[in-house]
């Protein structure tokens, strides 16, 4: 998954500050994200998705986690919140980073959304059972 991005971890570390700091006024992620991280674990939430996109960008090797499976397990995370979450972080990258890098790591952040957002979809589906066509 690793990517050449022109950005230092110190970029990665100002990009999810900001982003994380509108995710929490946003009226429709913040409420998603309250449910599951409490006012005191932020700084170690940020922490952790530094981490990921690190090793996503910069071939860090210091991040352990499962993004599907967490995303999976929140009941109250729905696949429409990927989209929101993507468009916030677009406006975030593009005014946190110069355009080039900006763009390159909205593209990545773009693939690993959608592909998030369909597992979550499959998840569901699967939830819901089999259709009944007849």
């Amino acid at each position: 998954m690793s990517a050449t991005i022109d950005i230092t971890r110190d970029d990665i570390t100002k990009v999810v500050k900001n982003f994380y700091a509108d995710v929490r006024n946003n009226p429709d992620l913040g409420p998603v994200f309250a449910h599951s991280i409490a006012p005191a674990d932020w700084p170690d939430h940020e922490a952790k998705i530094v981490r990921f996109w690190a090793n996503a960008i910069l071939n860090e090797r210091d991040y352990a986690g499962n993004p599907m499976q967490v995303h999976k397990v929140q009941g109250h995370v729905e696949p429409s919140h990927f989209d929101i979450w993507l468009d916030l972080f677009e406006t975030t990258l593009h005014n946190t980073l110069p355009h080039e890098p900006a763009a390159q790591f909205n593209n990545l952040a773009r693939r690993i959304g959608s592909s998030l957002k369909m597992g979550l979809e499959g998840t569901r589906a699967q939830m819901r059972g089999i259709p009944n066509l007849g």
